[in-house]
């Protein structure tokens, strides 16, 4: 099928669009010819001004666990839902478990039930596949080989919400996709306290802060340019063979974190440097390392941003919006 015409003319709902996967997939969605683009963020870890602009999308803030708002939603029959929304991440997840429980597990539940009732063509659910894999599954992670073993709430609600979704399309037949990220980088995405490591190091990189590496730097990550997780994200949509499916979204390549901190200081022209720090207790996987195999059988999905370039744009945002990142970011020196 061919993915801009699937999508023209039809409303599109993204939860947690005001993101750097979600701003990032609204503005290619919004390349299709949409009847209507809703975004629904509650701009808890997000920010407005991140937001793509046209006419055709609309944003409502609110929360995906209030019914009044998800009612005010789906009263426009949404055709395509991509469920973004999420209490992000680890550290966050067991710093605070309990709303960790609430977003990811009662949210998607919530949205679940309302794209059920209104029938929608195809529900995406973001899911991690640095959460769901555990230190049981063999690399490269294959999409069988999930583990009940895990090391945070964020882990375990993620994999839960793939069991909510598979739930109702058992019961149900309604037709999901989990897609499961690994290391997502790229524009979009504005540092802070429980961001992922790319945007805090470039934050601290271009304000002349060393960059603290909790290991030795010799830990390996599947970083993934956020274009290619559209790509994947935009087919699981249409691709038929994609329902009911688990499918790995990532490089399939691994990079040592000491080298991608050395390619942000080079970048920022940073001369602090590099400081080691006693690793997190529940980082417990050393190596992450996704197969792909299956994105390319089933979505006929391409990785094409190699990751030195993907830094490179990534440094390119950064300083085109320099002055709104300084504003937002959530952490304090």
């Amino acid at each position: 099928m061919d993915i801009e015409s699937a999508y023209e003319g039809e409303t599109i709902l993204v939860t947690g669009g005001a993101g750097c996967v979600g701003s990032n997939l609204t503005k290619k969605l919004s390349e299709f010819n949409p009847k209507k683009i809703i975004i629904l963020d509650d701009l808890s870890s997000a920010y407005e001004w991140n937001i793509p602009k046209s006419d055709c999308i609309e944003f409502i803030q609110g929360d995906i666990c209030d019914d009044q708002v998800l009612k005010w939603v789906f009263k426009e029959k949404p055709d395509y839902v991509f469920h973004l929304a999420a209490h992000f991440a680890n550290q966050n997840s067991v710093d605070k478990p309990e709303k960790d429980l609430k977003v990811n597990g009662l949210g998607i539940l919530k949205v679940l039930e309302y794209a059920q009732l209104t029938g929608v063509k195809r529900f995406v659910y973001s899911s991690s596949g640095c959460g769901v894999y555990g230190l049981d599954s063999k690399m490269p992670f294959e999409e069988h080989d999930i583990s009940i073993s895990l090391h945070t709430p964020y882990q375990v609600t993620k994999l839960l919400g793939e069991l909510y979704t598979n739930y109702y399309h058992n019961l149900y037949d309604l037709p999901i996709v989990n897609a499961r990220f690994f290391n997502v980088f790229g524009p979009g995405e504005v540092p802070g306290k429980y961001r992922n490591v790319i945007p805090n190091f470039m934050y601290w990189a271009m304000n002349g802060q060393a960059l603290p590496i909790t290991g030795n730097g010799t830990e390996t990550r599947d970083w993934t340019y956020v274009n290619d997780i559209i790509q994947g994200l935009t087919k699981m949509g249409v691709v038929e063979e994609a329902i009911g499916e688990s499918i790995n979204l990532g490089s399939g390549k691994d990079h040592q974190v000491i080298d991608m901190a050395n390619k942000v200081n080079e970048l920022c022209e940073n001369e602090a440097g590099i400081e080691f720090k006693e690793r997190r207790n529940w980082d417990a996987k050393n190596k992450l390392l996704s197969s792909i195999d299956k994105a390319k059988r089933i979505l006929k999905y391409k990785p094409t941003v190699e990751f030195e370039q993907g830094l490179e744009n990534t440094h390119d945002w950064f300083v085109e919006n320099w002055e709104n990142i300084q504003k937002s970011a959530e952490f304090k020196f």
